[in-house]
């Protein structure tokens, strides 16, 4: 443990919950994954995911081994909280989130193509 302030910082509870992310090193990378740190019993990191973008938080409940999920706004205030989060399904949580949770719309196609053409540069076909 360290300290930050007057809030005690559990690095093994932020590596654990990083583990379990790094767990599905895909999801990672369309996220955008960056700037991971360590915060009081969790982890902040930043995103750049199709519904979010900017800072992101999990915090783990040791009394109810669950965790909570959430998004900010460019102000730091909370923009978004899911609670009660369980390991098997936090990075699906995670996902619907900041991505897209393997959205089929229209509009998600679109997006998509368009980062496609950004990326390969090319045209609509």
């Amino acid at each position: 443990m360290k300290t930050n302030g007057s809030q005690i910082i559990d690095i093994e509870t932020s590596m654990n919950i990083l583990r379990l992310l790094y767990s599905a090193p895909t999801k990672l990378m369309s996220w955008g994954f960056d700037n991971s740190r360590p915060t009081p019993n969790g982890v902040a990191f930043e995103v750049n995911g199709f519904k979010h973008k900017g800072w992101c938080e999990v915090v783990y409940d040791e009394g109810s081994d669950t965790y909570t999920f959430r998004t900010f706004d460019d102000n730091g205030k909370i923009k978004n909280e899911i609670e009660d989060c369980y390991c098997d399904n936090l990075v699906s949580v995670i996902d619907a989130e900041v991505e897209t949770n393997n959205d089929q719309s229209e509009e998600y196609k679109k997006r998509f193509q368009e980062w496609l053409n950004f990326v390969f540069g090319e045209k609509d076909s």
